[in-house]
């Protein structure tokens, strides 16, 4: 099996060195035709505007959306998960191009600046019944998003609860307010549908291999 990894930026690196740990050929992304090659796709996390302004440099977001086509896994870490979803709530002025096929809404850096990332220790029945192991994970957010809704066929995977005192809770309360929707005190940070998976945290960071 070889698992391609788009690389325009972010930490691409890491997945590759993640990939190589378990004994899997992992191959950088940057060209249409690589697409071709490879039997599954990994898109990391970094700067999502930057890597969607590279990836419409080079032509690639039509290819992308027919790779999630094909019925391949295609695993979005982070900004990749932002690149998967459907909606982004929160994004700079003139928005950015999304992929698509993960039924779900993000906010963008919902969990803020880069010095407020964070690392917690989350609850991943699912992961654990199907993977073993135990039954949480230990989660790395770096400028995280969130997922504040999701569609009927999009499973849940982990959640984490938002502190009605913390600063995301004010970009939850403006998201529900903006959306009609009524309180909620926790968001989602995993999903599956499908041939997709998404995660807000980085696995890569992590020596847990089970994702």
């Amino acid at each position: 099996m070889t698992i391609g990894v788009l690389a325009f930026q972010g930490s691409f690196n890491e997945h590759i060195a993640a990939l190589r740990r378990i004994g899997v050929k992992g191959v950088e992304i940057r060209k249409p035709e690589q697409l071709e090659n490879v039997d599954a796709l990994i898109i990391p996390g970094g700067e999502s505007t930057t890597m969607a302004k590279l990836a419409e440099f080079h032509n690639m977001f039509p290819p992308l959306r027919e790779f999630v086509k094909t019925g391949k896994p295609v695993w979005g870490t982070c900004a990749g998960l932002i690149f998967l979803a459907n909606k982004a709530f929160g994004q700079k002025t003139g928005g950015q191009e999304l992929v698509g096929g993960l039924d779900c809404t993000v906010h963008r850096n919902f969990f803020g600046s880069q010095i407020q990332s964070f690392e917690a220790e989350i609850p991943v029945p699912l992961l654990a019944d199907k993977e073993g192991g135990p039954g949480s994970f230990r989660c790395v957010f770096i400028r995280a998003p969130a997922i504040l809704e999701v569609g009927p066929e999009v499973e849940v995977l982990a959640e984490v609860p938002v502190p009605s005192n913390s600063v995301f809770n004010t970009n939850l309360a403006a998201y529900n307010q903006e959306a009609n929707l009524a309180p909620i005190d926790k968001v989602v940070v995993a999903v599956k549908q499908g041939n997709l998976l998404g995660t807000a945290f980085h696995p890569e960071l992590t020596a847990d291999s089970r994702w």
